[in-house]
């Protein structure tokens, strides 16, 4: 996407080592960095030169100042000892830095990346987890679509197993035949907890759902009726979800079509002897250092394991991709070193090529959530309570606006907290969301983000037009100006390690730069070429301000 200081440099570095061989008749340059700044950006040692030559090294060094004329991006070349000293015209060095940053070229490349995403559970409404899963799966397919790789977002509807199961026997005991009264997938959620509730004092209602489990892969027709309509509701409520917090999935695998499949591949590998059965009478693999691991039942069902393996196999099939990436859970880690592992015994090659992203907890204040007990804070809970906060900012703030305004802003503000909060931190961390402190404006925030872009379109809708210039004079400048620098090497190193929270913490260490200059200097009341590349300077912030919350999930506000 942008191209970068590395990009100028390394150009600059090419011509200068095609100056020395033209001069020296040397067919190897080795180009050192000055140890100071002051001395330039690149040097060249004459001592390799003082034998043939017959000379002192720092009488070469003078003598090839003389002989060797600047060109286009050098700025000044000097004789510093036996050192001949090359420093590269800052002026020319700050108009390709924001030219590529303003005109973007995007490299496109063959690299297919798909990427599941957040794979949620029918029996439970979506929470505070899966905000950071669906924050994860979000901004890492638009980091790899900004280093120029495809993008695809898949999902996982877990809607068979024991959990499901139990939200349906609570509701065939004690449902009924009622609609959904609430938005669905909370409806569903009720009877989950009501479930373990009930269980507590009647154990007997495990078995009865294990039984239940048994009656839905024997395609027991009532059973699978009623499974189908409480999932159908359960899935309905996560897509208004989705839709809400900007989760567009391009394709979604439903595990009760993709179990039987998965047994398939199970019995085969028992008829091939990759497997065995135990005594109990299940299908068992024995996987080293992994241990041993049940792959299907003794009653014949199957396990999250058995149609894991086919759906890997089948995604396969359908997209043929170069990177295979599953963001759940670090509880998972030893789960999916269990998938990868089967796949690569079962001959798959491209196993080699799927990689689980793991994340850690996120706890709120009060501690751990604890679905079936009903303490858990839902996705749509807590999306409305920052709606709430950010509306009390908002007002504080700007008493004038519209309340279909008010409503729009608290909507983008409330998400730029949620999600910023919830990137800012490795993957693999884990820590507490602080509802008061992420919508915050000040700080290492969302809403900050928001507020520096907003102050950039501000001053740029009071400039109008202006003719670009590139005269900087004052540090804060060049600091903005290297940090811009770094953008595209940020954004390819967050592809390469599937980290979003390098964008997150790149744009707030531009923020605070810009923020710095912002107090400092004028922009608009400054002498005119000073302005003018002040503007300029804006500009590119701006830019690449709008970039970085887009790579998050986040939408920018010109206005705040």
């Amino acid at each position: 996407m942008f191209n970068n200081q590395f990009q100028f440099s390394k150009a600059m570095k090419a011509q200068i080592i095609n100056l020395l061989k033209k001069h020296t008749k040397l067919k190897e340059i080795n180009l050192e960095l000055p140890p100071s700044p002051e001395l330039g950006d690149y040097a060249f040692p004459c001592f390799q030169l003082a034998k043939r030559e017959k000379k002192n090294p720092a009488e070469i060094a003078a003598n090839l100042a003389k002989q060797i004329k600047p060109i286009k991006g050098i700025e000044k070349i000097q004789a510093t000892g036996p050192y001949l000293n090359f420093i590269i015209d800052k002026t020319a060095q700050s108009q390709f830095i924001l030219s590529s940053i303003l005109k973007p070229k995007i490299k496109k490349s063959k690299k297919k990346v798909v990427i599941e995403s957040p794979g949620p559970n029918t029996n439970k409404p979506l929470h505070l987890g899966h905000l950071r899963n669906m924050a994860l799966g979000i901004s890492i397919k638009n980091i790899q679509e900004a280093a120029g790789n495809k993008a695809i977002s898949v999902d996982i509807i877990n809607d068979r197993g024991i959990h499901i199961a139990k939200s349906v026997l609570a509701y065939q005991l004690y449902g009924n035949n009622k609609k959904p009264d609430k938005k669905p997938d909370h409806f569903i959620g009720d009877f989950y907890v009501l479930f373990a509730k009930k269980a507590a004092e009647n154990p007997q209602l495990e078995e009865e759902a294990q039984k239940l489990v048994q009656k839905y892969e024997a395609k027991d027709k009532k059973t699978l009726a009623i499974f189908k309509k409480m999932n159908q509701w359960a899935i309905q409520g996560f897509s208004q979800t989705y839709k809400r917090i900007g989760m567009k999935i391009q394709k979604a695998y439903l595990e009760s079509q993709h179990y039987e499949k998965g047994k398939e591949v199970v019995l085969n590998g028992l008829k091939r002897g990759l497997f065995k059965k135990s005594q109990e009478g299940s299908i068992v693999v024995n996987l080293g250092d992994l241990g041993e691991k049940v792959l299907l039942r003794a009653d014949g069902t199957s396990i999250y394991i058995t149609q894991d393996l086919y759906v890997a196999i089948k995604r396969y099939q359908d997209f043929r991709m170069d990177k295979m990436v599953y963001i759940v859970g670090s509880e998972q880690i030893h789960h999916f070193k269990v998938l990868f592992k089967l796949l690569a015994l079962l001959g798959h090659k491209h196993a080699q090529n799927y990689f689980h992203l793991p994340y850690g907890m996120v706890y709120l204040p009060e501690g751990k959530m604890k679905s079936r007990e009903g303490k858990v804070v839902d996705a749509d809970s807590l999306l409305d309570q920052m709606h709430s906060l950010a509306e009390k900012e908002i007002h504080k703030r700007y008493k004038s606006l519209s309340k279909k305004e008010v409503e729009k802003r608290s909507e983008i503000i409330a998400q730029s907290a949620i999600k910023f909060f919830l990137l800012k931190y490795d993957a693999l961390k884990d820590f507490t969301f602080y509802p008061e402190k992420s919508i915050s404006f000040e700080g290492d925030t969302g809403p900050y983000l928001q507020y520096t872009y907003a102050r950039a379109s501000s001053i740029l809708r009071k400039a109008k037009l202006f003719k670009p210039f590139y005269n900087f004079t004052e540090d804060i400048e060049y600091k903005i100006l290297n940090h811009l620098s770094k953008f595209q090497k940020t954004i390819n190193e967050a592809a390469e390690k599937y980290k979003p929270h390098l964008i997150a913490h790149y744009s707030l260490e531009l923020a605070h730069l810009f923020n710095e200059f912002y107090h400092k200097y004028p922009v608009l009341t400054a002498e005119k070429t000073i302005r003018e590349s002040r503007l300029i300077l804006v500009k590119a912030t701006k830019q690449v301000l709008k970039t970085s919350l887009e790579l998050l999930g986040i939408k920018p506000l010109e206005k705040m």
